[in-house]
């Protein structure tokens, strides 16, 4: 639990943790995320996601949640779930294989964060810096050496957070990720090594 000031306030207490099934489906909302997704975007290949239905989603991510590892984390202020990171070994990951722009850059063994979903109120807070980091840890734990992202690198100074659910690139690089690969003026591949 730590202390965090942010836009202006004080967060009092910022848990960040092994996600668990009701804390996840209250980030998601009714709707699941964006479109009926319930992060399972990068989970499924296109065909799959194309022919899905927000149900299915539901059904696919809850028994990857009964599977024992977590498929990410959830941040709670003073107890309120308000974000989630997806994070999980790359394998999980299997539409990545097939982007032009995230195909995996070589083969060595990481672990990927796919997602993030903030709550509107904590947007703007540094909130998903302080997650990179409880991702770091977890995966650690876990025994993983390297993790990485892709996140949204844009000149503009305002975008949708609909279309940002990679996260931006400066919340990674504070949280001490580094480029190391970029197929897209907008979306770099960052690394941060563990060991």
């Amino acid at each position: 639990m730590v202390r965090a000031r942010g836009a202006g306030r004080v967060i009092e207490a910022i848990d960040i943790g092994p996600a668990d099934w009701n804390g996840f489906t209250e980030i998601m909302g009714p709707k699941g995320g964006c479109g009926g997704c319930w992060c399972m975007l990068w989970r499924r290949t296109a065909k799959e996601m194309n022919a899905a239905t927000s149900a299915e989603n539901r059904a696919l991510m809850k028994a990857r949640f009964n599977e024992g590892v977590p498929p990410g984390l959830i941040a709670r202020i003073n107890g309120k779930p308000v974000g989630w990171i997806s994070v999980d070994r790359r394998e999980a990951f299997p539409r990545m294989n097939s982007s032009k722009i995230l195909k995996p850059f070589d083969d060595e063994p990481v672990w990927s964060i796919t997602c993030f979903l903030v709550a509107k109120e904590h947007r703007r807070t540094g909130l998903p810096t302080r997650m990179l980091e409880a991702a770091a840890g977890f995966v650690r734990e876990y025994g993983g050496a390297m993790l990485e992202g892709y996140p949204i690198d844009t000149p503009k100074t305002k975008y949708p957070p609909v279309y940002a659910w990679t996260g931006f690139v400066e919340s990674f690089r504070r949280a001490g990720f580094d480029e190391i690969e970029r197929r897209s003026p907008t979306r770099p591949i960052m690394r941060r090594r563990l060991d």
